[in-house]
This record gives C-alpha cells, sequence and structure tokens, in this order.
C-alpha cells in the first residue's frame, strides 16, 4: 500500500477532482440558459465540494472527528452531485452526453462508497 503524505495521495481525491473537471466541462457548460442559476450552479457546487471537503479533512486528520465529519460532509456532497446530474440526464438529454453523463453517475456512485469505507477505516489510516 503506497504511503500517504498527502490529500493529493487519496484515490477518493484524485477521482472526485477529476469527475469535477468532467462535470463542469462536459455537463455544466452545456445545460440550457434557464438552469445557469439553479441546476448549472448547485452541480458546480457540489461536485467541487466534495474535493475540497477531503482535502480539508485530510489536514485534521489527527482529529477523528473532525476527519469523519468532513468525510460525511463529502459523501452528502457526493448524492447531491448525483441526484443533479440525474436531473440532467432526465431533464435535457438532448443538451447533455448522455453516455458521459452516465458514467458520471456510476462513477459518483462508487466514489460515495470509497469515501464511506474510508470514513470508517480512518482509524488504520497511515500517514
Amino acid at each position: 500500500m503506497p504511503i500517504i503524505k498527502s490529500y493529493a495521495d487519496l484515490e477518493v481525491f484524485r477521482i472526485s477532482y477529476k469527475n469535477s473537471i468532467t462535470v463542469i466541462k462536459e455537463m455544466v457548460n452545456h445545460l440550457p440558459r434557464e438552469e445557469k442559476y439553479d441546476l448549472a450552479d448547485q452541480l458546480r457546487r457540489s461536485c467541487k465540494a466534495i474535493p475540497r471537503l477531503i482535502s480539508e479533512g485530510y489536514a485534521k486528520k489527527h482529529m477523528p472527528k473532525h476527519f469523519a465529519k468532513y468525510l460525511t460532509d463529502a459523501l452528502g456532497e457526493c448524492n447531491e452531485t448525483i441526484v443533479s446530474l440525474q436531473h440532467c440526464l432526465d431533464l435535457y438529454p438532448e443538451f447533455i452526453n448522455v453516455e458521459i453523463c452516465k458514467e458520471l453517475i456510476g462513477s459518483y456512485d462508487v466514489l460515495g462508497r470509497m469515501i464511506y469505507n474510508l470514513s470508517k477505516k480512518w482509524c488504520c489510516f497511515r500517514s
């Protein structure tokens, strides 16, 4: 198992960051204009919050309850992102790349399970 020296070494961080870039470039920027201040804004905010929460929580990894809280919040944002992507898929299939959206939903589903597992196993965390 690789040594974790930084939040950037966490797979959940790397996946969530990569996904956030894809969501913004491939989903948010293609939604209709009327969604600029609702779905697009919410999706942009929630997908970017996940890697931010993971990185902030990592800084507090020596305080178990704090680290777990940030991971729980990241999981909440992950679930929120899935719901927003599902809205994109169901409401605006003509504006977005449906296949990329489905891949993102699947990736965020896996990511959510990874975040949950990390939060349960944080006590075994080595840095």
